[in-house]
């Protein structure tokens, strides 16, 4: 049985990974830490749990009794939390934010995308789990840029779901503004380029090429839908076979023959992908739910990895019909 500790419980990450952990055959949450909700039931917060589970959120953060902490922080945070607080050696750590998953000197944390890492997050100490929105475009170009077929710059656009931008209510996130919208926001300059950038080098080598991304705002709940363009003179049928042969043996993304609907992925682990020509273009199109694989489902995911267990246990889930 893993112990776990969750930092950050209180938000929609932190809901849906305690919703994961329950339902997982090896896990056992030892903590569920939030401090402005010190002392309330995990399932008065979030509510699709009533009835699974009597945890109750806590101040505490007793690492002594726990083999991984997760922490499901906003950005900057995780940084700021390890500067004031001491986590033993042998507790380790996987976290959601964005400190930790841009290579730099003195960080040991390995990116934890498993269809390009999983040896190295297998042998992990510390994970920094990818950006919803990296984790949609990143599984959607990396057989491309395995193949080294990305020499020109690359056009980006991807809609995401407004859980993406936390639970915390602002000023775009409110119902009455998100609804039967669409918006634009962070225009070429989205802080997930870089690390997709830096797995794309990963596989091809340096790129000259620029990743020119356009992140839109929808009007549902959850989800990433991206397309993305590339300019290659590469056979489609060449391209579709790299793409099957790259993903042959991932355990959530999946190769498909036809167009594809963010449906398909939505309350699932899954990324799907799909590939067509126009010409010299190469149209991809990929899709993810950003809570699951785009967050707290890749990183049990990337747990599963840690302590030996096969990648899919406790993931299993299935979309909605309809």
């Amino acid at each position: 049985m893993i112990n776990i500790g969750i930092l950050g419980a209180a938000g929609y990450t932190g809901g849906e990974l305690i919703r994961l952990l329950l339902n997982h055959p090896d896990a056992n949450i030892v903590f569920a830490n939030s401090e402005s909700n010190a002392g309330n039931l995990v399932c008065d917060v979030h509510e699709g749990l009533y009835g699974d589970t009597d945890l109750r959120f806590t101040a505490e953060m007793p690492f002594d009794q726990v083999d991984v902490v997760f922490f499901c922080f906003g950005h900057g945070k995780s940084a700021q939390f390890l500067s004031e607080h001491q986590i033993p050696a042998h507790v380790r750590i996987i976290d959601l934010a964005q400190d930790f998953r841009l290579k730099a000197d003195g960080n040991d944390y390995v990116y934890g995308l498993p269809e390009l890492n999983a040896d190295c997050i297998a042998a992990a100490k510390h994970i920094a789990n990818p950006g919803c929105f990296a984790t949609c475009i990143q599984l959607g170009l990396l057989p491309a840029a395995a193949m080294r077929l990305i020499a020109d710059d690359v056009a980006v656009n991807a809609i995401t779901g407004s859980t993406g931008a936390g639970q915390k209510p602002g000023s775009t996130t409110h119902f009455s503004w998100r609804n039967n919208n669409m918006s634009i926001y962070k225009p070429f300059c989205h802080q997930h380029v870089p690390e997709i950038r830096q797995s794309l080098e990963q596989l091809q080598g340096p790129m000259e090429a620029s990743i020119d991304f356009i992140p839109y705002r929808g009007d549902f709940a959850r989800g990433i839908f991206a397309t993305m363009v590339v300019k290659t003179d590469a056979s489609e049928q060449s391209i579709v076979d790299g793409y099957k042969a790259f993903y042959r043996d991932a355990a959530f993304t999946h190769y498909v023959d036809k167009a594809i609907d963010l449906k398909q992925v939505v309350n699932t682990n899954k990324c799907l992908i799909h590939c067509e020509k126009h010409g010299n273009k190469l149209l991809i199109a990929s899709c993810i739910d950003n809570l699951l694989k785009g967050a707290v489902g890749q990183a049990v995911q990337n747990m599963n990895l840690m302590f030996g267990l096969h990648q899919a246990t406790g993931l299993r889930l299935k979309p909605s019909a309809f």
